[in-house]
């Protein structure tokens, strides 16, 4: 089961936090320093898979991470997840980014959270991963936007019945 999704930036400022698991705000926040102090200090060539920090359950738990221009993309995963398959995970989620925001960057999780949440619930609920396949994924994402986009336009229309 995955328990966490975790993406900041090199500076350790996160981008977007999901925890499947209940903490306070004060333990996810240390969850998060303690997680990008376990992964920022790894160097470039070696495993992408590690320990968890402490807070996050230790050994029990696996970080698995995937580090992109300025963004690390970090999952943290109970041992029934397969280390493999949650990087394919990580992979297909940036691509997927990739697609609906034309060359993903920092800003554009930034600026359009809501929108990286919802292709995030397109492929993880409740710490379990429901879609894989990007082109599905993407036909869902532009299915809400167009439910979005018309909606906008009917509360913007002006009454015709007056």
């Amino acid at each position: 089961m995955i328990k966490a999704i975790l993406i900041f930036n090199n500076h350790g400022k996160p981008r977007l936090s999901k925890f499947y698991e209940h903490y306070n705000e004060d333990t996810e926040q240390q969850i998060i320093r303690e997680t990008f102090h376990l992964v920022s200090k790894r160097d470039e060539n070696v495993c992408n898979f590690l320990e968890g920090g402490m807070l996050i359950g230790g050994s029990e738990n696996r970080l698995i991470y995937r580090h992109y221009a300025t963004l690390y993309f970090v999952f943290c995963v109970d041992s029934s997840e397969s280390e493999l398959g949650i990087l394919d995970l990580i992979q297909v989620f940036v691509e997927t980014l990739d697609k609906c925001f034309e060359n993903v960057c920092e800003l554009d999780l930034i600026f359009h959270v809501d929108k990286v949440h919802n292709i995030l619930a397109e492929m993880v609920m409740g710490g379990m991963v429901l879609e894989t396949n990007m082109n599905e994924i993407i036909i869902q994402v532009d299915a809400q936007n167009k439910m979005e986009k018309s909606e906008t336009f009917i509360f913007q229309s002006p009454r015709q019945d007056r």
